[in-house]
């Protein structure tokens, strides 16, 4: 029994379909691009750089505080407090963010430690300062801005300013300045203190 096949003449395809299976077929043989590694072995490639340095947590809290982002800055201060630990400036700066988030209690806390490892860092004097006129407590508060004021020379007019709205709310507990957010919050910066946001 003989098969017989049909002769009808094949349609001609169009050149984009002819394209498209030619690719696919070139792409079927083709590696990927990737070249064998010269005595690979069953281990990863080397050469990946592991020592550059993540982005820095305490610049990237400062700027998210600059933002007024308060509870994504102090995510980005407890990560540089697991990397480098809780130094001055990450507790200094975990104080301040809890400060602005009105987490008082916690943020009085963070900078009396602060002030405990380095009792001449000026922004977490400061800023405790502020803490305590935002809790009512204006004598100390007004002793702690002396003392920030004293470490810093008085060369930072925005922590004359502070000692000077302190000592005002002292003189007259009824005294409530213009702007409730008048008191400033520093932080350290290249050679200065930098203000933070308000």
């Amino acid at each position: 029994m003989s098969h017989r096949f049909s002769r009808r003449p094949l349609r001609p395809m169009g050149a984009a379909l002819t394209l498209a299976l030619l690719a696919a077929t070139l792409s079927a043989c083709d590696t990927g691009g990737l070249k064998p590694l010269k005595d690979a072995g069953p281990y990863a490639p080397v050469g990946v750089k592991t020592s550059e340095a993540s982005v820095d947590g305490l610049l990237v809290g400062h700027r998210l505080m600059a933002a007024g982002e308060y509870e994504l800055a102090l995510k980005a201060y407890y990560r540089a407090a697991a990397h480098q630990g809780m130094t001055v400036d990450t507790l200094s700066a975990i104080g301040s963010a809890k400060l602005r988030l009105g987490r008082l209690g916690q943020a009085e806390s963070d900078l009396r430690k602060a002030i405990k490892i380095e009792d001449d860092f000026v922004p977490a004097w400061n800023n405790l300062g502020v803490v305590l006129m935002e809790t009512g407590q204006y004598g100390e508060a007004e002793r702690v801005f002396r003392t920030a004021y004293a470490l810093d020379s008085g060369q930072s007019a925005e922590i004359r300013d502070n000692l000077r709205l302190a000592l005002a709310k002292l003189e007259n507990p009824a005294y409530i300045p213009e702007d409730e957010s008048d008191f400033v919050l520093v932080r350290r910066g290249t050679g200065e203190y930098l203000i933070l946001a308000r």
